[in-house]
């Protein structure tokens, strides 16, 4: 893991593509700021565990995709 120490104002660049800037501090919470492509997805990492939790799930008891699919003879 990489540990950077920014001030607020001040940013981390990710990429071409992505930017982080440190908006402000209060306490022990850090309101970041995220200019990415419209395409990447962004969410808290424990919204984004429970997206896969529940896509794990929802994926269980599917042997076969191609048997879902209509046949074309």
């Amino acid at each position: 893991m990489l540990v950077l120490t920014r001030k607020t104002g001040e940013s981390i660049q990710i990429g071409d593509d992505i930017e982080l800037t440190v908006i402000s501090l209060k306490g022990d919470q850090v309101k970041l700021g995220i200019n990415a492509p419209k395409n990447v997805d962004i969410h808290r990492k424990e919204v984004y565990l429970s997206i896969q939790e529940e896509n794990t799930e929802a994926s269980k008891g599917i042997d076969n995709l191609f048997n879902l699919l209509p046949k074309n003879d």
